[in-house]
């Protein structure tokens, strides 16, 4: 058999990828397991490897597995569902889900804000802000690194508010009487995660990563928190919900 359609008629990589599919629905390979070796599955199939290696690449895309140089083909978990609407808040959102989610602070500092970002907060450029770093789980699983701007005039001692606020830009917010604010942008945009990034989200390096840029306001449009977020692409996805609170 050359490797490209069975006896039937069917393309053998996508029979290939259905059983496995089918195998992963049934529980038989669970979330981090490893599937069978390309060559393995290409001799009990009387297939090429190169038709196996197709089939995977298929369940990459409908997000069943990752594809990785040394690790093999692993199973993950379904992608979580993450609306983003008017008002976005990771814990609120998970919480919904059934999902604990929970942050951690990676660090704070004071910097002087570049022209863009001071220009995406309504402040003069060279403003002093607060740089705040945080890393977002969902049931103690990395989904998330995300880097906050916001002005270190209008939020003093936000290092200290954010850290005793369990990294909740929500939470930390009620410290300073803001009760409510709404999400007035969010641009997304993929690429590879950098070294760093991939240690802290536990994936390989040069994984896709989705990223976010988002601006949050008052209720009165008031620009008050920017947020760059990166996001492990095997985890999330992002539904757009425009008119959900």
């Amino acid at each position: 058999m050359d490797g490209t359609t069975d006896r039937d008629g069917g393309t053998a990589w996508r029979r290939i990828a259905d059983r496995l599919a089918q195998a992963i629905a049934r529980g038989e390979y669970r979330p981090g397991d490893t599937l069978p070796a390309s060559v393995v599955l290409a001799e009990q199939h009387g297939v090429h490897r190169h038709t196996v290696r197709q089939a995977f690449r298929h369940l990459a895309d409908q997000g069943l597995v990752t594809v990785s140089r040394g690790r093999g083909t692993q199973v993950i978990a379904p992608r979580v569902p993450y609306p983003i609407g008017r008002r976005v808040s990771m814990r609120a959102n998970f919480g919904k889900l059934g999902i604990e989610a929970s942050s951690r602070m990676l660090s704070a500092m004071g910097v002087e804000g570049e022209a863009e970002t001071c220009r995406a907060l309504g402040l003069a450029a060279g403003s002093r802000l607060w740089r705040v770093e945080g890393l977002s789980l969902a049931d103690s699983v990395p989904m998330g690194t995300g880097t906050h701007w916001l002005s270190a005039e209008r939020f003093p001692d936000f290092d200290r508010a954010f850290r005793d606020a369990g990294a909740s830009i929500t939470a930390a917010f009620k410290i300073y009487g803001i009760t409510d604010y709404v999400r007035l942008s969010t641009r997304l945009t993929a690429r590879l995660a950098d070294e760093r990034e991939a240690e802290l989200l536990g994936i390989v390096p040069e994984a896709a990563v989705m990223v976010s840029t988002a601006i949050d306001a008052l209720p009165d449009l008031t620009p008050i928190h920017l947020v760059s977020s990166v996001f492990a692409g095997e985890r999330m996805e992002m539904v757009i919900e425009p008119f959900k609170e």
